[in-house]
């Protein structure tokens, strides 16, 4: 299998950690166990003080590919909530510092970055948004609870039934990412934001985000641990199937 994640040296300590599966950065089970992996990876490493999370394509990532998805059985789907649970549940527990750097469309699994970042950048053209509603699927553990923590409860209400698509300055009022810069200042200034954070006492870092986040990770780490999501049985209903092949003859009449 070709990775589909890339790891440079920003140096200082700082990892850029680059997502890269064309077209639009979607996740299988496949890349979601190397994500949780490569995290595993650079928080046991020493010499890695902070991690930027980018993308190497023209948009940060559309989530889950529907094409690829839309015949799972329900082994299959069990299988992909129980990915997402570990992935993020991993990505939003990291001991170190994690910085998003959104360069356009991150849609839902792939707004789920920006959420479980400690600190999102992002430019003008992003767009955000939790679609699952529109695919006919609910949230596995770890992805809702991320969202229910870094939402304010209204916006959480509004992102989870509209699944509208949301501007970056409307993401920025309901935080769900920290700040808007210019196309060629992106890197830049995540990587900054990168090297600040990993200025503080590394052990007082992680313990502070770990007080932080101690409630939903517990919920998360249930769900790893004991198999307990809701979607056990497989995670479509007799909608979803429906619900995918009019998004994907959607799509399809719009190219």
């Amino acid at each position: 299998m070709i990775s589909a994640i890339q790891l440079n040296d920003l140096g200082d300590g700082i990892t850029q950690l680059v997502l890269n599966r064309p077209p639009v950065n979607a996740m299988s089970i496949e890349v979601l166990a190397e994500l949780g992996d490569t995290l595993n990876g650079l928080e046991a490493d020493d010499s890695v003080k902070a991690i930027v999370v980018s993308s190497a394509l023209g948009l940060f990532s559309a989530g889950l590919d529907l094409k690829e998805i839309k015949d799972f059985t329900a082994y299959e789907q069990t299988a992909l909530v129980d990915g997402l649970n570990s992935a993020f549940n991993r990505f939003y527990g990291c001991k170190k510092p994690v910085v998003a750097a959104i360069n356009g469309a991150a849609v839902a699994g792939g707004m789920f970055f920006a959420l479980a970042a400690d600190y999102a950048v992002a430019v003008e053209k992003s767009r955000f948004g939790l679609t699952e509603i529109k695919v006919g699927v609910n949230f596995p553990v770890a992805p809702y609870e991320i969202a229910k923590a870094e939402l304010s409860p209204g916006s959480f209400r509004r992102v989870l039934l509209s699944g509208r698509l949301f501007k970056s300055d409307a993401a920025l009022e309901m935080q769900i990412i920290d700040e808007i810069v210019a196309d060629d200042q992106l890197l830049e200034r995540a990587v900054a934001v990168a090297r600040e954070y990993a200025g503080n006492p590394p052990m007082a870092y992680a313990a502070i985000k770990h007080q932080i986040r101690a409630e939903p990770l517990a919920k998360m780490q249930s769900a790893v641990d004991d198999l307990n999501d809701s979607t056990r049985g497989g995670w479509f209903t007799s909608e979803t199937t429906a619900a995918i092949d009019a998004i994907l003859a959607s799509s399809a009449t719009k190219k």
